[in-house]
């Protein structure tokens, strides 16, 4: 596939998201389907928040667009050679998005969501999708994995979707790094000719970037949870088809620094909420965008600072990948001082107040100017 043909997808999957987004917030608000102001929200207006139907949209069309042109065009086979790995991701994908619009509609307990994320990560796994065995990415050498790859590959899946509904507080945050993982996952997925994750990521990258224009803050439609968790889902499962598919690249490090920023947030929070006696599940306002904002930054500089962080790090899984083994150990300890080092300056294992204490919770802090 040449670059092009990647260029024709971001752009299909952009121009659909774009033109899609409108049409699917003024449906939201004639349904009554918006995230409304409270004592704990801090936006003024309601706000729909089923932004995900046109990320999901977009990247849709620029998959069909690539299967009718490999059908009727002549295009190199691509998805028509992904078998059934690569249909157990489609259905997985329509699930995990299913899950998300329901709980955006009308709300899901948390034991339901969990389930609907882990139906969604079997269906993939089942087809032959999975982390079969893993490298070590200093020394080199494969330990496969056996069976204990299915709660690997559940785990994964899962732990990715997560991530990035979890890093989804601000306007713009979760739609902005998962593009950028999108892009560094392109960029591996080329070199090691991985087509099927190179398609993928060049749909996601322009999903991403034509909801960015009306979610960057601020805001006029929020995500939901079927935007983030089938974001998630899409980042966890092209790094299955990709990096992680390749020899020199199995490694669980480079796809985890690539979303770094949203893996490192969920970490703190949990040390955090365990040092502190909380419930792990309980929500507090001592995450990195809360943090940064609490600094003095506003929502722009606190999204485009994550931007900038979440970019060294995919930078830094790049290289990991491709350079000798003693400076892949430098790079990542490098990598880690400075994580260390954020940390404390922001104070991520600090003392949070949980949002029962009357804090905002992340959704309230999407937007302040809608």
């Amino acid at each position: 596939m040449s670059a092009l043909h990647y260029l024709a997808l971001v752009a299909v999957a952009l121009g659909v998201t774009y033109l899609l987004t409108p049409l699917v917030r003024r449906g939201a608000v004639r349904l009554g389907l918006t995230d409304k102001p409270g004592s704990r929200k801090v936006h003024a207006l309601a706000v729909p928040r089923l932004g995900g139907v046109a990320l999901v949209g977009g990247f849709g069309s620029a998959m069909a667009l690539q299967f009718f042109g490999e059908r009727f065009a002549g295009w190199a086979p691509v998805l028509m050679r992904g078998g059934m790995p690569l249909l157990g991701t489609f259905a997985g994908m329509l699930v995990i998005f299913a899950v998300g619009l329901v709980d955006d509609i009308r709300g899901l307990s948390p034991v339901m969501k969990l389930a609907g994320q882990v139906l969604a990560a079997a269906i993939p796994m089942v087809a032959g999708l999975r982390v079969a065995y893993i490298g070590n990415p200093f020394q080199g050498g494969l330990q496969e994995l056996g069976l204990l790859g299915i709660p690997v590959t559940l785990l994964w899946i899962v732990g990715f979707a997560n991530v990035i509904n979890l890093i989804d507080g601000l306007d713009g945050l979760a739609a902005g790094i998962s593009g950028i993982a999108a892009v560094s996952f392109l960029v591996l997925a080329i070199e090691m000719n991985e087509l099927v994750a190179a398609a993928l990521a060049a749909a996601l990258i322009g999903a991403c970037v034509g909801f960015l224009r009306y979610n960057f803050h601020p805001a006029s439609i929020f995500m939901g949870d079927s935007g983030a968790m089938f974001l998630g889902f899409a980042l966890a499962t092209m790094s299955l088809h990709g990096v992680m598919k390749s020899v020199a690249a199995i490694t669980l490090v480079v796809p985890l620094l690539v979303i770094g920023v949203p893996v490192f947030d969920t970490f703190s929070a949990i040390i955090r909420r365990a040092r502190h006696g909380r419930p792990i599940q309980e929500a507090d306002d001592g995450h990195i965008h809360h943090r940064l904002l609490n600094r003095g930054f506003n929502q722009r500089q606190t999204v485009l600072f994550i931007y900038v962080w979440s970019a060294a790090l995919a930078v830094g899984g790049y290289a990991m990948r491709f350079v000798p083994t003693i400076y892949k150990l430098l790079v990542f300890l490098v990598l880690a001082v400075l994580s260390g080092v954020m940390a404390k300056w922001l104070g991520l294992f600090d003392a949070a107040r949980a949002h029962g204490d009357g804090e905002l919770d992340d959704d309230a802090l999407e937007d302040d100017e809608v």
